[in-house]
């Protein structure tokens, strides 16, 4: 099938690199760790620091705590030559879509867009609290992983699953993590102790740090940095009602606006990279984005194999491109998430060109 596309430029991810997942990196600062990131992926397509038109980074300070910590790490992006440059306090899929809007304005023809995170230095339970109405949800400090078994309880009265559905999701996301190298857990692991229940130790996503970049490039330009280029053929993000008592938690209409608008239901994908980091949100995303049995799901083994807070819903995107690089897939969808139980989502859909 041709690919089609709905904006005024082609544009399309050229290069993926991430760093190896870790549970704490106490000998690496911020920097230290997203300089080797950069370096790789700016030496896949053979660009320089002074040749990329647009650089955005995402990331929050409330990981580091410390106000405007970004700024540091643009040390690893090179002081020399002045660059322009922005940052989005979010997942760098978000900074993704920045970079996107920026080459869509024709104000820059390459993107450079990286993010990371440390949750290994404090409490990234309590942190996420931080996210929460301030008035009425905040003052009680559910922690994220209360709230998400909130989510998974509902979905198991509702009938959609059960406890041995949700560790068969775990179990196949840590399997298929056996074949990438980055993942934090792979292999045979158990699902463990109730954190809350319903949810097992399985069925939440490990706590580490991580940093992942991609380059995005537009038309001809893209061509000629990448053998198979994964254009961005519709890209969208959508929010919930901030309020978790005004939503329904079993299912997520915000993902399913996003994947109407970026144009996800006009033909079949082979491929999806779901940020779901905790194994009953797979549940609402599946549905909500019409996924069959036929699609492989979260083949990099997803948020359940390694979870870098900031960087985990580019690293979706960035695996589902680096699939269609190699010619592992042809049309993929990759989403990401940010806030308590899907709150906000990002949908893109990519493909390659017909081979």
């Amino acid at each position: 099938m041709p690919r089609t596309s709905r904006h005024a430029r082609d544009v399309a991810v050229v290069a993926f690199a991430q760093s190896d997942h870790l549970r704490r990196t106490d000998e690496l600062s911020e920097v230290e760790m997203v300089m080797p990131v950069l370096h790789r992926v700016l030496a896949q397509t053979g660009l320089k620091a002074g040749e990329i038109g647009f650089t955005c980074s995402g990331s929050s300070d409330y990981l580091a705590g410390r106000a405007f910590s970004f700024t540091m790490t643009l040390d690893g992006v090179g002081a020399w030559p002045p660059i322009s440059e922005s940052h989005v306090e979010m997942d760098g899929a978000w900074a993704l879509y920045e970079a996107w809007v920026k080459i869509q304005t024709g104000e820059a023809d390459t993107a450079l867009v990286y993010s990371y995170g440390k949750s290994s230095p404090g409490s990234v339970r309590d942190v996420l609290t931080r996210q929460l109405d301030p008035y009425y949800l905040a003052p009680l400090w559910p922690d994220a992983v209360a709230l998400a078994a909130l989510q998974a309880q509902a979905l198991i009265d509702a009938g959609e699953t059960d406890e041995p559905a949700l560790a068969a999701i775990g179990a196949r996301s840590r399997a298929a993590a056996e074949a990438n190298p980055h993942a934090q857990l792979s292999g045979a692991v158990p699902q463990g102790d109730y954190q809350v229940r319903p949810l097992r130790t399985g069925d939440c996503p490990p706590i580490g740090d991580g940093a992942a970049a991609v380059i995005l490039a537009a038309g001809d330009t893209a061509r000629r940095l990448c053998a198979r280029p994964a254009w961005i053929t519709g890209i969208d993000h959508r929010i919930e009602a901030h309020s978790l008592g005004l939503r329904d938690l079993t299912d997520s209409p915000s993902t399913r606006t996003a994947a109407e608008r970026a144009g996800l239901f006009e033909a079949p994908v082979d491929t999806a990279e779901l940020h779901a980091p905790f194994s009953s949100q797979e549940v609402v995303l599946r549905k909500a984005l019409r996924l069959g049995d036929e699609v492989t799901v979260n083949a990099s083994g997803g948020a359940l194999a390694a979870n870098p807070v900031m960087a985990a819903g580019l690293i979706r995107i960035g695996e589902a491109a680096a699939r269609i690089h190699r010619g592992a897939a042809d049309r993929a969808v990759a989403h990401a998430t940010s806030g308590p139980c899907l709150q906000q989502n990002l949908v893109a859909v990519l493909e390659g060109d017909p081979v």
